[in-house]
């Protein structure tokens, strides 16, 4: 609200005197415009929506009591990482050199994260739970399984005994970003089985004879 008050300023009326200016007072009442903004700031606080925490699920197998228990991997692949972003990676299982199966001791093979490296490898690896994964895609595009089926049916490819299984190693000198930039990989080729184990000795023997 605006007030505005005027008044005859105390001249006289004498016939000769000039007549003064009238002066005008103005008071604005802000009692308004703060109720509207204070309105507003609640409206926008409860309606808003607050961005929600980012996290990514990372997978840690459990210590077996006894050793025995451990089973062997099928279908294995070992991503190994150290400083400079280099990546290594190896198939199958780790034999070192003069082990008592008498196979060949593993090599390792040096790969990156570019559209070459450790994608296409990916890729290739996890082709036959790719091809089952559209498979599924189509069918419930065409409405021939319901939603529900349809994601169980696509976890159940990926926890498949012989589906692709992928084992993430670090040494100290690795850099988290490589890490994240890695499990980002699989979820893009949509790979349903990996883990973040330690990296044993003979593996980091091959990481610095290779650097």
């Amino acid at each position: 609200m605006a007030e505005v008050n005027t008044g005859d300023g105390g001249g006289g009326h004498g016939k000769h005197e000039k007549k003064r200016a009238k002066k005008m007072s103005t008071r604005i009442d802000m009692t308004p415009m703060v109720d509207l903004a204070f309105l507003l700031l609640t409206f926008f606080v409860l309606t808003s929506t607050f961005n929600k925490a980012k996290t990514m699920e990372i997978n840690f197998p459990a210590d077996p009591k006894d050793k025995k228990d451990l089973m062997k991997i099928n279908n294995a692949l070992t991503f190994l990482m150290t400083d400079d972003n280099k990546v290594y990676y190896y198939t199958d299982e780790f034999y070192p050199k003069d082990n008592p199966k008498g196979k060949p001791a593993t090599t390792l093979i040096k790969t990156d994260f570019s559209k070459d490296g450790v994608r296409k490898v990916l890729l290739e690896k996890n082709k036959p739970t790719r091809e089952a994964l559209e498979k599924l895609e189509d069918k419930f595009k065409k409405k021939e399984i319901a939603d529900t089926t349809y994601k169980r049916m696509a976890r159940d490819e990926k926890s498949k005994k012989a589906a692709l299984t992928v084992l993430l190693k670090a040494d100290d000198k690795a850099t988290y970003k490589n890490m994240i930039d890695l499990i980002d990989e699989l979820n893009i080729t949509q790979v349903g089985k990996y883990a973040v184990v330690d990296l044993m000795p003979a593996e980091l023997e091959l990481i610095k004879a290779a650097n």
